[in-house]
């Protein structure tokens, strides 16, 4: 039987179409009959799980508390906030007629849940006894995109939202870095992805921010996608909501917020950052399964009695161990099939076991980023594995860190900037004065954006020339256009 990797394109030479064939080869999701829409199958889902239950512990740990608030917004409220709305009114989806009736009021399918969550927080908060108030919900959002791909943008999706409420600025501050470093240690202790973190434009903050923050991957194409965001809200939505709190003096003040989420978009960002001409490649630490145990019998009863009592011990020993592990058993199948399809789910840890493994008193593992096989006891499998796959997430991880930096320039010439954008495109690390119209004659002309300044150039005071304008500046940013 002809092997399904066949199947797939070449990652580098055409990575849209890749990653297409590999969401739908490797089991993750398939196009809803609504167009922009997607259903996370199972094997897709399991990750979004795994997700969840990582970060739902930092957050519970800080004393975050989850919530759940209406799909539905009275358009109204979004109107209290002029720049939250204008930043969504491209996106909104707007609700007329509900049972048969034209609504009083229409309705907006949330874009993000600011507006309907701080009209309540109004009625939660009177004292500064209240505070801080940290809420999260785990929701899908509808923001109506034009153009969509599975994952990594769709006019419906999956997220986390945070929404903190403080006394003072300094604990909004604190709060606000507490939640990018947790995305940041999501992505490169879980996803074993090297990410940027730093702060957004002005023109690139979320509506109605003070300060956006963001974690942004590299794409092995060089192009960004923004992998989660943490806001600074200040007083603005504080004082348009009219929440208040009474401090211990008795005197009435707006308190300060902030809001940060991650969604369903991560699991895009793993698949572009480490598939390949194979198929997927799964941190195992992120993995659904983490290990996949194939039998390959024969016509043979008693060898294929010892090699089920062999899976059989194995598999008690893996479960002791808290490995996520299942048994590929199928005989419709052939063995090629079976291992070429493991590897296009990037299942990260193989165990192959037949009549020679048998005679031999051996099995088979072999780690799927490197597909290097190695006969080890079966005594020594638990140590064996674990040591894999701590090896294999430190590689990727390392892997993408290399490939970051290989795929970022420092540049001084526009010049420069433009051929690298007209080429073989990549992020790059230059000085911008922080004017909105260079900003945009910048994009305009490369069609990269402004994506962060890096926490570590955020307080530098340089004395460089703006990439555009040549300018005084004081900062680089780093450009790149979106994927």
């Amino acid at each position: 039987m002809v092997s399904q990797k066949k199947y797939l394109s070449n990652k580098l030479a055409n990575i849209s179409k890749w990653y297409n064939e590999i969401v739908e080869k490797a089991g993750l999701a398939e196009h809803a009959p609504v167009k922009g829409c997607m259903i996370i199958k199972p094997y897709g889902y399991a990750l979004w799980e795994n997700t969840q239950n990582i970060l739902d512990a930092w957050f519970k740990k800080d004393g975050v508390q989850n919530a759940y608030f209406p799909i539905f917004i009275p358009y109204s409220l979004l109107q209290k906030e002029k720049k939250h709305i204008s930043g969504f009114s491209p996106e909104l989806a707007i609700v007329t007629t509900a049972g048969g009736e034209k609504l009083a009021q229409p309705l907006v399918v949330r874009p993000t849940s600011e507006t309907i969550m701080y009209q309540t927080f109004r009625n939660w908060i009177s004292s500064y006894k209240d505070l801080p108030l940290k809420i999260n919900q785990w929701c899908n959002v509808v923001r109506w995109e034009k153009r969509t791909y599975l994952f990594l943008r769709t006019s419906e999706f999956l997220w986390q939202e945070g929404h903190t409420v403080h006394k003072n600025d300094v604990e909004a501050r604190e709060m606000v870095m507490k939640a990018l470093m947790w995305y940041k240690d999501f992505y490169e202790k879980y996803l074993a992805i090297s990410v940027f973190v730093g702060e957004k434009s002005a023109s690139e903050r979320f509506a109605g921010a003070k300060q956006t923050f963001a974690i942004e991957l590299v794409i092995p194409t060089g192009k960004a996608l923004q992998g989660a965001t943490s806001h600074n809200l200040g007083q603005n939505f504080s004082k348009n909501f009219d929440i208040t709190y009474t401090d211990e003096q008795n005197t009435i003040h707006n308190p300060f917020q902030t809001s940060w989420g991650i969604s369903t978009r991560s699991i895009g960002g793993l698949i572009l950052s480490h598939g390949d001409d194979n198929g997927l490649i799964l941190p195992p630490k992120i993995a659904p399964l983490q290990v996949i145990i194939f039998p390959i019998y024969k016509n043979d009863d008693v060898i294929n009695q010892t090699i089920d009592l062999q899976i059989k011990r194995i598999k008690t020993t893996l479960e002791k161990s808290g490995i996520r592990h299942s048994i590929d058993e199928r005989r419709d199948k052939t063995i090629g099939f079976r291992i070429s399809e493991s590897e296009i789910r990037g299942i990260p840890i193989r165990i192959e076991i037949g009549p020679a493994e048998i005679e031999k008193k051996v099995i088979i593992i072999s780690r799927r980023d490197t597909l290097e096989k190695q006969k080890i006891s079966p005594d020594n499998a638990i140590e064996f594995i674990n040591e894999s796959m701590e090896k294999m997430q430190n590689d990727l991880l390392r892997r993408s860190y290399e490939n970051k930096n290989r795929l970022t320039a420092e540049v001084e010439s526009f010049e420069e900037f433009k051929t690298i954008m007209n080429t073989n495109r990549q992020f790059i690390r230059a000085f911008w004065c922080e004017s909105a119209t260079c900003e945009e004659k910048i994009k305009e002309i490369t069609k990269a954006s402004t994506r962060v300044c890096e926490l570590n150039e955020l307080e530098k005071k340089g004395d460089g020339l703006c990439i555009y304008c040549n300018n005084k500046a004081h900062r680089k940013w780093l450009f790149a256009q979106s994927y």
